[in-house]
């Protein structure tokens, strides 16, 4: 990706959190923080990678992706209002799994060192 690129997806990225922090105000989209964008190199689309924090990890994410979705056009035209470039890419939400993954295995990593130690206190109380 190139650098001029990269600049444009770092900037969707700070001003899609805050447009979504101050500007949607749908009860059904819950938290939700922008984790990455990338842009194409025809600036055509840019993927927006969102998290959705307070909810559990079997909770279903997409009621707020589909509402992300649905108000893309808004913020694509308010992301014109801010930004300046010629053309503003079209945006496409995606749940980035990445952060649920770390939690995941992170709570699989406790519990492994939680039944490890469970497992070495029984052989000294025996001993």
């Amino acid at each position: 990706m190139s650098q001029r690129i990269q600049r444009i997806a770092d900037q969707i990225q700070r001003e899609m959190a805050d447009l979504i922090r101050n500007e949607l105000k749908d009860p059904r989209l819950g938290m939700v923080t922008v984790s990455a964008v990338r842009v194409s190199k025809d600036m055509g689309y840019a993927d927006v990678y969102v998290t959705v924090m307070g909810q559990n990890l079997d909770e279903d994410f997409a009621p707020s992706i589909a509402v992300l979705n649905n108000a893309a056009g808004f913020l694509r035209g308010e992301l014109g209002r801010r930004l300046m470039v010629r053309m503003i890419p079209r945006l496409r939400f995606h749940y980035d799994e990445a952060t649920s993954r770390g939690n995941r295995m992170s709570a699989l990593i406790n519990q492994a060192i939680a039944e490890d130690e469970a497992h070495h206190s029984s052989d000294t109380d025996e001993a």
